[in-house]
């Protein structure tokens, strides 16, 4: 007993360290688990992946587990750091580092990646299909019909010589369907939104209104290198827009996260029309909030763009009484120079997550980017 005190007394001192005390693969903080073959200390959603891969990866509970003195001995030689330096050796730019709010499938693959398949460590000459050092890129993946909820096998195409992705709805079509820039495009990951584990989202400017995309594929791995290949397309595309910026720089640029999304109400511009139940979403990059009948609309209703508090904009919050049309009394108003809109959320949650939000973006500074989309953005549809 008195050995079994030490050792995890040694171990809860390992993981206070530097380097230790964050998760090493996705940087979750105070993990509670190690890889006793590899040398780490993970979270408890981490472990769960190394526990997927038993010949590279045990783990133990560093708390509640028997830890072997040549075990200890072993992490105390290694830890987060070490391994690292090995295993993360020359992770390309564009390759998605996911954090401990990311979905299930980016996690596994950023860690067989690393351990399994050893992609990072150098030791491998041959470059992944996803690398920056290929021109081009396939993968059938299944894509949400524009006009209905069936999915359908598409053809994807991503060059980095024209900065394009272009996709196919038939293997024997002359053309494309669509061909689609590289300046704008977004892609995340929504799993729940989507109704699918591997579920993509990648979304895009067209004419004056945003385009959405719904794309899955049953292989979580062809999924993820579709992904980073977008990515790796998109920073290709950066480069050569911005030739004098760092890569680490650009790489921070190349997809925007959706800081917020859910249902609010909203209604009209004299704010006497009834309220109606929409789906927004909430983007801290491009200061936009967009707006859609459903989840899973093909383009947006209407869009706002959100500057600066220096600029005139605020965000403030009001318990309404009922209104013609409006179930949900949890309300917030938006100010901006030219318009004053009213949303409703439906519990007070939700409100204060909105407001926050809100607050998020506003509160930051205006760039030069954000200048320049400002002049050509449409405010309100």
């Amino acid at each position: 007993m008195a050995s079994l005190d030490r050792n995890n007394k040694i171990l809860l001192d390992l993981v206070k360290q530097p380097g230790n005390n964050l998760c090493a693969d996705c940087q979750a903080p105070e993990p509670d688990w190690a890889s006793y073959t590899l040398g780490v200390f993970v979270c408890l959603n981490c472990c769960g992946m190394h526990r997927n891969l038993p010949a590279i990866s045990k783990v133990k509970s560093i708390r509640l587990d028997h830890w072997e003195d040549s075990l200890v001995e072993f992490m105390q030689q290694r830890g987060n750091s070490v391994v690292k330096a090995l295993y993360e050796k020359c992770v390309p730019a564009f390759f998605y580092h996911p954090g401990p709010k990311d979905c299930g499938v980016l996690r596994e693959q950023w860690i067989r990646a690393k351990y399994e398949r050893r992609e990072f460590t150098g030791e491998n000459s041959m470059q992944r299909s996803y690398s920056s050092g290929d021109s081009e890129y396939e993968s059938v993946l299944w894509k949400k019909g524009k006009n209905n909820k069936q999915y359908q096998r598409t053809i994807f195409l991503l060059s980095k010589t024209n900065f394009t992705l272009s996709y196919y709805i038939k293997d024997d079509c002359k053309g494309p369907k669509a061909v689609i820039s590289m300046k704008d495009l977004n892609a995340v990951f929504q799993p729940e939104k989507i109704s699918h584990v591997h579920g993509l989202w990648i979304s895009y400017p067209q004419e004056d209104y945003t385009r959405n995309l719904f794309v899955y594929h049953e292989d979580g791995q062809e999924i993820v290198s579709f992904f980073n290949a977008l990515r790796a397309t998109r920073l290709a595309y950066l480069q050569r827009k911005h030739p004098s910026q760092q890569i680490h720089q650009l790489a921070s640029q190349i997809t925007t996260p959706i800081i917020k999304e859910g249902y609010m109400e909203k209604t009209g511009p004299t704010q006497k029309e009834s309220f109606r139940k929409r789906w927004f979403c909430l983007c801290l990059r491009k200061r936009t909030l967009l707006y859609f009948k459903s989840p899973l609309d093909a383009a947006e209703l209407g869009a706002v763009f959100l500057g600066s508090e220096s600029h005139g904009y605020a965000v403030s919050e009001s318990r309404s009484q009922s209104v013609r049309g409006s179930r949900w009394h949890c309300e917030i108003k938006l100010q901006t120079p030219k318009r004053h809109f009213v949303f409703r959320c439906e519990e007070e949650g939700d409100q204060r997550e909105w407001l926050e939000a809100f607050r998020n973006v506003i509160s930051q500074p205006m760039t030069p980017e954000d200048y320049a989309y400002e002049a050509t953005h449409r405010r309100w549809r």
